[in-house]
This record gives structure tokens, sequence and C-alpha cells, in this order.
């Protein structure tokens, strides 16, 4: 692939833990344990063919109805990954993002989050962002109130408001729309996932489940991308 065909910004909906860990009598935090090793996989195949940015959807506002014992085992995980990927993160010159709701996150995880964060904030090669307890919906409605609080106290006329002003509320602001969004296990659904910023984002949809999902799999949706032609409404 040429340079100017690479994704600068790949959004992957990863789904399929649990159904792949059902498959195999396993329980359903083995898919997610599993289904950590694909995000490496990604995050060397995206440093691979120059990827500036990989947001991984790793936790959604929804997921917290899942069951407790479900929940504190994902939370376990996030902290476990975070404890083992930061060295590697480092070596990689990976930044580590995150978005979302992160006061919702148990005390524990956030701080460990947050020492990864700093301590790769000044890495240059490839972002990862970490959507956690993220809902796009609730991204757009905070952004719409942070206006209308502006507006309403005159730090903002709102005839003034346009797609650029909007888009500088949300938790993305400073981070490139993603040319391409990748979902695994089959479904044909964005989930709330990045609504606004998925608006003309090429779209491939991967079958497998998220642990069987490779380096090998990320390579065949960017060749995919490059060969797709943007026409952004246009003709």
């Amino acid at each position: 692939m040429s340079e100017s065909s690479i994704p600068r910004h790949i959004a992957i909906i990863m789904d399929g833990n649990g159904r792949w860990a059902k498959e195999r009598g396993l329980p359903r935090r083995e898919g997610h344990r599993a289904g950590a090793e694909s995000v490496r996989e990604c995050v060397e195949a995206c440093k691979e063919l120059g990827v500036q940015y990989l947001t991984l959807y790793a936790f959604s506002s929804e997921n917290w109805n899942r069951p407790i014992a479900e929940v504190t085992a994902l939370m376990a995980l996030l902290e476990r990954f975070l404890e083992e990927k930061a060295e590697e993160l480092m070596k990689q010159n990976v930044r580590l993002r995150a978005i979302g709701h992160l006061d919702r996150l148990p005390a524990r995880t956030r701080r460990k989050l947050d020492k990864a964060i700093d301590r790769t904030a000044g890495n240059t090669s490839l972002t990862l962002v970490l959507a956690l307890s993220y809902g796009a919906r609730e991204e757009i409605v905070e952004a719409a109130r942070s206006l209308a609080i502006d507006a309403a106290a005159g730090k903002i006329d709102p005839a003034k408001i346009d797609i650029a002003t909007f888009a500088s509320r949300l938790y993305t602001a400073d981070i490139p729309d993603p040319d391409l969004l990748v979902r695994t296990s089959g479904e044909l659904r964005v989930s709330n996932f990045l609504l606004w910023q998925i608006s003309y984002s090429e779209i491939v949809i991967f079958k497998k489940f998220w642990p069987d999902f490779h380096q090998a799999d990320l390579f065949e949706a960017a060749q995919e991308y490059s060969r797709r032609h943007r026409r952004f409404g246009a003709l």
C-alpha cells in the first residue's frame, strides 16, 4: 500500500469475547483475557503500517449493567494490561490515551490508568486510545451542554456554533476522525461508538470473534480500505 492509502486513524469495536469463550465451554473472563492478546497484535500491526491512531472500544457505558462478577473481572484485566504493557508501550514509543466517563472507573483502576497515560505522554509513534465507560450519545449530550452553558453566559454566540466548534467539545477534540472502523463478530451495528466521529469512516466487518482477530486481519482491513474511493458525499 502507498503511504497515502494507509488509514491515519483506525477504530475497532472489539466484539465477541463472551461468545468465543462460550463456544469453548470457558468462563466469559477467559474470552476477555484472550482478547487482550488481539489488542497486542493490533498495536504491532498499526505500528508496522504507519497508522497514527488506534481507538479501541474497550468498555462501554452500557457494560456497567453486566453482572458484577464480569465487570470486576474486566476491571482487573484492564489493571493487569496497564501494569504489564506499560513498559512495552514505552519500548514501542506508543502513547496511551483514554476517553469516556473515566470518573466511573474504580479508584485503583483509574490510578493505574492515569499512571500509564502520564508515563507514555511523550511517546510519538502510535497513539492508542482506550474508550472506557464510553457512550457516544452521552459524549454528544455533554458537548451540547457545554456549549449551552457558555452561550447562556455570553461566552459564545449561538449563531456562530458550527461543526468545528461542536467537535472541539468532544472527548476527541485533538484526535482526527477515524478513517476506518472495524467490527468483529459479524454484527452490523455501531453500538453507540464514536457516532459523530465515524460520519464518513469506511467500515469493514469481520465475522470472527475478537480473540480470533490477528495481525493478518488488520492488514486485510487496511488493504480493503486502500481499495475504496472516499467521496465524502461528493461524486
